[in-house]
């Protein structure tokens, strides 16, 4: 049996070969997050820096023209070198940071769920009032719209806005921080193979 286990193991090993895959598809996974959340705070730069510092409808953040472009910087400019695969390491740091904020000045009190479930273990008092409001939105749109195409490509969901995607993004660029962009397919890998080699 322990011998069965060894044998698998080093299979299992063989596997590292191949460990360049998972940050690549890490990156390929956020580069179009990234550059689409930045794009949106680029064109509609004025409404993003009206929504950074106001204290009543939006984040009360102080220099909110200063923090807007630094966080539309970081979005656009860490989209390109994720998908590059260059600078990785120091990229993920301020998008970290963003995604930080965003966790707790944006979806914090909105509890974990991006999207409103009514049960499970990550329900809140919030989340069931929101599926309420979603079975009256769906008896509304049969009886005075055209349900079938409206949900013919998929179901009608009510927003919660948790924290759950910006969580998620954090924790896959802390893994990029730790891993890097990975071998062979990134630019990081060959700098690094030109310019710190490894000994002999």
């Amino acid at each position: 049996m322990f011998a069965a286990a060894l044998r698998l193991q080093t299979v299992l090993d063989r596997s590292r070969a191949a460990d360049f895959v998972a940050p690549l598809l890490l990156r390929l996974y956020l580069a179009p997050v990234f550059w689409m959340a930045g794009w949106n705070k680029l064109t509609g730069f004025d409404g993003t820096v009206q929504w950074f510092g106001n204290p009543d409808w939006g984040l009360g953040l102080p220099f909110p023209t200063v923090l807007a472009a630094l966080a539309t910087a970081a979005e656009l400019g860490g989209a390109v070198l994720l998908l590059l695969g260059l600078a990785v390491r120091w990229v993920a740091i301020p998008l970290m940071v963003t995604m930080l904020v965003a966790v707790f000045a944006v979806h914090w009190d909105n509890g974990w769920l991006a999207i409103a479930e009514g049960s499970g273990l990550f329900a809140t008092d919030r989340t069931m009032m929101a599926t309420e409001r979603l079975v009256q939105a769906k008896a509304l749109l049969r009886q005075h719209g055209d349900y079938g195409y409206l949900t013919e490509h998929g179901s009608l969901v009510m927003l919660n806005n948790g924290i759950e995607f910006a969580a998620t993004y954090l924790v896959m660029l802390l893994s990029l921080f730790f891993t890097g962009a990975g071998r062979y397919v990134s630019v990081d890998h060959w700098i690094r193979k030109r310019l710190m080699p490894v000994p002999q």
